[in-house]
């Protein structure tokens, strides 16, 4: 299946082409708000993303934007170092995005504990929940994660106990996201074409115009480039100081995570042309290369505008350009309408998009694997939330090599004697390594000559070749002394097919819950 324009698919991926443009728009909008930018900054990123990342993309169906997972460094690093920087920045995580598709590493970017990656992505909901409530309530967000999110109760009862403007927006945004549960859960799956964010603001627009309410609106400039901040010499010079490099590289790590997370579960979406990672990882980065020129948002692949993509029948790579296409055309002809939109209804998508993101719908396919992949995921939300998105995801990271470690330097062996049978049934559990040869070894040459030794593996998560050629050579000997070895091979193919199906009904689950790498 070719991306080009036939008359078999150019009417599909018009149709889908609108639809991923109803939805872009509320989400575009948010987005940018909640980074600490105005927001046709995220529409001009919408539309790079759409145009020029859907042309080069390697990724048919895949639809690139602004996304929640980049929110919170974003905003953190304009609080910090002011917008004017945060273009050289992006324009830098996009080289080095550039870079890795290039030398082909766009496959390394996808072996992340997806303990990790959730974690992340919860941690990230939280962050985006606790400070976007505040700005639901035509507030500012009081701090960092942690105070965001203790304040809520009381900045809630001060709005009820004070009224005015707090609890007008507050009921507004309350408002917008009853319609978004309500047009998913009641509204027949025809209907469900337009978008419920859409949706969403459409009642919030209705409800303060009918009632004149006084809370506060979206600000449109009159040229939406105005919020375009070119970089200088003098701040492309600043790239070589630390806080730079840590911001380029955090941005082009978490946006290539991310998308490339996303691009696999959208091919599990359909059955066209599947992903050339290192061809998307460089299109990304050119996107965002030219977002950072801009001094606009980063982008990356979204997983609700490219399952919107699928579901309303995309064919080819024409619907994501068609969609920026739609979203240029909005904000050049008729941009003033995007001041009629409550703030705290963009505010309360966010809520509910963070919402979606912290909710554990994926413990219990972690859970499948083990208990510890369970700890990694919260101790990176808790991590994130006490310090800095960065910092979280490191000491996830760690966390799994140090599970990598333990996993493969960790062997239990069980021993279990039938004297009447003449029997030794020897239970392995973890990981026989060379690193752990000895131990088996000198359990073997504690049995007693003539015996019938039954080696269990069926609960071993690796053997190597040193271990078996040692498992052989004792065979050998003990076989000299009138005993026998015998290794039961069919608990390791019974265990393969159990794993085998656990990964699959986990593969199902990731893509049910798909939406958490959000909007």
């Amino acid at each position: 299946m070719k991306a080009s324009f036939s008359s078999q698919t150019f009417g599909r991926d018009f149709m889908a082409s609108i639809v991923v443009f109803l939805v872009a728009l509320p989400l575009c909008m948010g987005v940018s708000l909640a980074s600490g930018l105005p927001p046709t900054a995220g529409i001009i990123t919408g539309i790079i993303g759409g145009i020029v990342v859907g042309f080069l993309a390697g990724s048919p169906l895949q639809v690139s934007g602004p996304a929640a997972g980049l929110t919170v460094l974003v905003w953190q690093f304009v609080q910090q170092w002011g917008v004017e920087m945060l273009g050289v920045v992006i324009l830098f995580a996009g080289l080095l995005q550039v870079a890795a598709g290039l030398l082909k590493l766009g496959q390394w970017f996808r072996a992340v504990s997806p303990a990790v990656i959730h974690g992340m992505l919860a941690g990230i909901g939280v962050l985006i929940l606790a400070s976007q409530f505040h700005v639901m309530l035509d507030s500012k967000p009081i701090g960092d994660g942690i105070h965001n999110l203790i304040g809520i109760p009381g900045a809630l009862l001060n709005a009820f106990s004070s009224g005015g403007s707090h609890l007008t927006a507050f009921l507004v945004g309350a408002a917008t996201i009853a319609t978004i549960f309500a047009w998913g859960a009641l509204t027949p799956k025809s209907w469900r074409l337009m978008p419920a964010p859409l949706v969403g603001v459409l009642v919030a627009i209705a409800i303060s115009a009918v009632l004149k309410l006084d809370i506060k609106y979206v600000e449109v400039p009159d040229n939406i480039w105005s919020v375009t901040i070119l970089p200088t010499w003098d701040r492309l010079a600043r790239i070589v100081e630390w806080p730079m490099i840590i911001g380029a590289i955090s941005i082009a790590f978490i946006a290539s995570a991310e998308t490339l997370l996303c691009a696999t579960a959208v091919d599990q979406m359909h059955s066209g042309p599947r992903t050339k990672y290192d061809r998307e990882l460089a299109a990304q980065g050119v996107g965002n290369a030219i977002c950072g020129v801009l001094g606009v948002l980063p982008m990356t692949g979204v997983i609700v505008r490219s399952s919107a993509n699928v579901e309303a029948g995309a064919v080819t790579k024409w619907s994501a350009i068609m969609h920026g296409c739609w979203l240029l055309l909005f904000v050049s002809v008729i941009p003033f309408t995007l001041s009629y939109i409550p703030l705290s209804a963009l505010a309360a998508i966010l809520v509910f998009t963070g919402y979606k993101l912290a909710y554990p719908k994926i413990v219990p396919a972690l859970l499948k694997f083990g208990r510890g992949e369970v700890v990694i995921y919260f101790v990176t939300i808790a991590m994130i939330v006490a310090t800095n998105l960065l910092e979280g995801v490191l000491v996830g990271l760690g966390l799994s090599l140090i599970k990598l470690l333990y996993a493969f330097s960790h062997l239990e062996v069980g021993r279990d004697e039938n004297a009447a049978e003449n029997r030794v049934d020897l239970h392995l559990k973890g990981s026989a390594t060379l690193i752990r040869l000895p131990k088996l070894a000198a359990v073997l040459e504690t049995l007693k000559p003539g015996t019938q030794v039954h080696v269990h593996i069926g609960e071993l998560d690796y053997i190597d070749h040193a271990c078996l050629d040692l498992l052989s050579n004792w065979d050998r000997q003990h076989a000299a002394s009138g005993g026998s070895l015998t290794i039961e091979w069919d608990e390791l193919s019974k265990k393969y097919h159990q794993r085998r199906s656990s990964s699959i009904r986990a593969a199902r689950q990731q893509q049910a819950t798909a939406s958490k790498l959000s909007a």
